[in-house]
């Protein structure tokens, strides 16, 4: 059925047999590894890899490096918006490519809902869907067991939501989310994970830990497009560092095209944060792309970069953007405020978009969060910022004056030298000094 997901079994319980997919128009034939073991899955899922990455440029932890994909050669660090039904609220496909956008990521959950898989699948994939060439990433759905908890009950098996459209029962397996995202088309696929938040202590932990790995390898033995979709593998472990050290090392021995951290910005302190992010970045890879989930906070993106990371999403900057606050590089712009009335300035007097090369501070004070139009400049504006600051990221280690962007930006942000102790702490461990930015 297209409004929802199917009712499946558990895969290693299916005979082996043979699927007919579709490629880009074209037909081709797969072993379906359903039933096989894990190991022998392994070696087939992993011969082939649909990217190449490569480090451009180092300091100390921090990279930045060129991700070929199927669809896009992408340049790192980078920040993905967030198009949850395969489209960023109020902005062109025209647009986004103008700021740099280089990946959208799409959700697996809503797109399985509304308009479905199977009729994606039919019209030639969401790249084509959408019209959009450049790269795509879709998340697993297990998103939504933290965000739809009061509608999901979660077994080993998989999770079943009450359908918040017509409150049905849907199973999501890891199996059925890959091959709604083998159907969708994305460059990058997100395994199926337990998702808790990180608030949430005690043995639960440690269960959605180990699941999420029992998980993992069903996911692998139903991925059928590996040559052309890159399967990701999600580290998870709450805030116990023990728990993410066996998570990071059972995904590293699958031999990922590439890893993400997730269950992180879930309401954690932000000591406890960069603490994950840095023990996860160091014992992951060099060779493979490092996606820190959920993160979108100029600052987060930074000190992540700083610690190794490569890619980040969020819906924070258009979120914001609907409600009237704009991205600068001091912070925050809040245009509802009565100050912004007369101010004939634009958002950003640095910036280059569209928006602040045509727009006043007053104008946008006027139509924000009364106009569509306001929500759609503001979004404008705030992507093309996470799109700078990510190429910006990008040119400083390549051209190695990364010391000197970060001490620039937190200078910025902070004038009167009120570093929080997090950043202190986190770049200390990323071996940049910034003494000269903190107040005595």
């Amino acid at each position: 059925m297209r409004n929802r997901f199917r009712i499946c079994a558990v895969a290693t319980s299916d005979p082996i047999k043979t699927v007919h997919l579709k490629t880009n128009g074209t037909s081709r034939y797969a072993d379906h590894l359903n039933g096989q073991d894990h190991g022998e899955a392994f070696s087939v899922s992993f011969l082939k890899m649909a990217l190449k990455f490569e480090v451009l440029g180092k300091f100390n932890r921090a990279r930045a490096a060129r991700l070929a994909l199927p669809h896009f050669v992408c340049q790192t660090p980078l920040f993905m918006p967030v198009g949850t039904q395969g489209t960023i609220k109020g902005l062109t496909n025209n647009q986004l490519e103008e700021i740099g956008c280089q990946i959208i990521l799409g959700n697996t959950y809503h797109l399985a809902l509304r308009p479905g898989a199977e009729l994606i699948d039919d019209l030639g994939g969401l790249h084509k869907f959408m019209n959009w060439k450049r790269a795509l990433l879709t998340d697993s759905g297990g998103f939504q067991m933290v965000s739809l908890l009061h509608l999901a009950d979660i077994t080993e098996q998989g999770v079943t939501f009450q359908s918040p459209v017509d409150a049905k029962p849907m199973l999501l397996t890891p199996e059925e989310s890959i091959q709604i995202q083998n159907k969708i088309g994305a460059d990058i696929i997100m395994a199926l994970d337990d998702v808790v938040k990180t608030t949430i202590t005690g043995p639960r932990i440690e269960e959605a830990m180990y699941r999420t790995l029992r998980w993992i390898d069903r996911c692998i033995a139903a991925h059928k497009r590996p040559d052309e979709q890159n399967l990701f593998g999600i580290v998870q472990g709450g805030l116990d560092p023990v728990l993410r050290d066996i998570c990071v090392r059972g995904m590293v021995d699958r031999n990922l095209p590439g890893y993400a951290i997730g269950g992180l910005s879930g309401g954690e302190d932000k000591d406890s944060f960069w603490r994950v992010v840095a023990q996860c970045t160091a014992a992951l890879p060099e060779d493979k792309p490092r996606y820190v989930m959920g993160v979108g906070y100029p600052l987060d993106i930074v000190v992540c970069s700083a610690l190794g990371a490569d890619m980040y999403d969020c819906v924070y900057p258009t979120r914001t953007a609907r409600f009237g606050t704009a991205l600068i590089p001091e912070g925050l712009l809040k245009l509802k405020n009565q100050a912004m009335a007369n101010d004939e300035r634009p958002i950003d007097p640095t910036c280059l978009c569209m928006v602040c090369k045509n727009y006043t501070r007053a104008y946008l004070h006027c139509i924000v969060t009364k106009d569509p139009m306001g929500s759609q400049l503001v979004s404008y504006h705030n992507l093309s910022y996470m799109m700078r600051l990510s190429k910006d990221l990008h040119t400083s280690i390549v051209e190695g004056r990364f010391p000197e962007f970060v001490q620039d930006f937190l200078r910025v942000q902070f004038p009167r030298g009120d570093i929080p102790e997090w950043v202190c702490n986190a770049m200390e461990v990323a071996g940049i000094d910034i003494s000269t930015c903190c107040a005595p």
